[in-house]
C-alpha cells in the first residue's frame, strides 16, 4: 500500500531569517520517515531552487521525484506569543498539469498544495485514498499579505475522503461535505468529525507541523487505524518529532 505526498516545494522566510525550503513534501517527510512508511514524495519548485532542493530532498533517505517549474512558491511569515501565524506570499508557483503527476502503484495520497488551483485532485484518480490539505482550497494565490475565502470548486471535494484545514481554512471554507473532516488547533490539537484530540504543547517552532500531522495521520489510516486513533497517534508523532 504505497503511499505518496504530491505538493509544492517552498521557499520561506520565518521571522526575517535566511531563505529556507518549506512546503509539504518536505515537512511530512519527517514524519513518513519516522514511521517507516513505504512512502515517495513527488515535489515541484522554480529552476532557480532546483538543484539546492535536490540536494535537501537527498538528505530524506526516501524516494522522491522533483519536477521543475518556472517559479517557486515563496512565503514570508512570523508567530507571536500564543503561535499565531502572520503570512505573506511573496511568489505565486506555477500549477501542476497532469503529466506531472507520477503515481503508480500508490494507493494513498497527501495532497500538499499550498495555494488554490496548484493542483486539480480530480487528476489523482477515484480509487486512491486522498487526504487533501485546506491551503489549496482558500488559499488566493496572490503576492501579498495572504487572503482566505470560501470562492473554490466544491465539486473537487468529491476526490477526496480525507480534508485537513486549520482553523481559519475551516472559518473560511464554511460547511464541507467529506467522510472525514480534520480541524487542526494549532498547540491545542485537533477535532476529527468533531471528536477532540489533545495535544501536548511544545515550546518549539511549529513550521511544518500540519504537515507531518497530515502525513502521520494517513499512514495510520493505511495501516488500518480509525480516524480518532490515527489523529491520536499523529498528534502524539507531532510532539515527539517537535521536541
Amino acid at each position: 500500500m504505497q503511499l505518496a505526498v504530491v505538493g509544492q516545494l517552498s521557499r520561506d522566510v520565518v521571522a526575517g531569517g535566511p531563505p529556507q525550503i518549506g512546503g509539504p513534501p518536505w515537512h511530512s517527510a519527517r514524519a513518513l520517515r519516522a514511521l517507516g512508511a513505504d512512502a515517495r514524495i513527488v515535489a515541484k519548485c522554480g529552476e532557480a531552487d532546483a538543484v539546492d532542493f535536490t540536494r535537501r530532498l537527498e538528505t530524506l533517505e526516501l524516494p522522491f521525484e522533483l519536477v521543475v517549474g518556472e517559479r517557486t512558491t515563496a512565503f514570508s511569515f512570523s508567530y507571536d506569543a500564543l503561535g499565531i501565524r502572520t503570512m505573506s506570499v511573496e511568489a505565486v508557483g506555477d500549477p501542476w498539469t497532469p503529466d506531472e503527476l507520477s503515481l503508480d502503484d500508490v494507493e494513498w495520497v497527501y495532497v500538499g498544495s499550498l495555494l488554490r488551483g496548484e493542483i486539480d485532485v480530480g487528476w489523482i484518480g477515484d480509487g486512491r485514498h486522498v487526504l487533501l490539505d485546506g491551503h489549496g482550497l482558500v488559499r488566493v494565490p496572490e503576492p501579498g499579505p495572504l487572503r482566505l475565502d470560501g470562492d473554490f470548486d466544491r465539486a473537487q471535494l468529491r476526490h477526496v475522503q480525507m480534508l485537513k484545514l486549520a482553523d481559519e481554512e475551516a472559518a473560511a471554507a464554511g460547511p464541507l461535505d467529506v467522510p472525514e473532516l480534520i480541524v487542526t488547533h494549532g498547540a491545542l490539537g485537533a477535532t476529527v468529525n468533531g471528536v477532540d484530540i489533545a495535544a501536548e504543547r511544545v515550546d518549539r517552532d511549529p513550521t511544518g507541523a500540519g504537515d507531518m500531522f497530515g502525513a502521520a495521520y494517513l499512514v495510520h489510516r493505511s495501516r488500518g487505524a480509525e480516524p480518532i486513533d490515527a489523529a491520536r497517534r499523529a498528534a502524539d508523532l507531532v510532539a515527539e518529532l517537535l521536541r
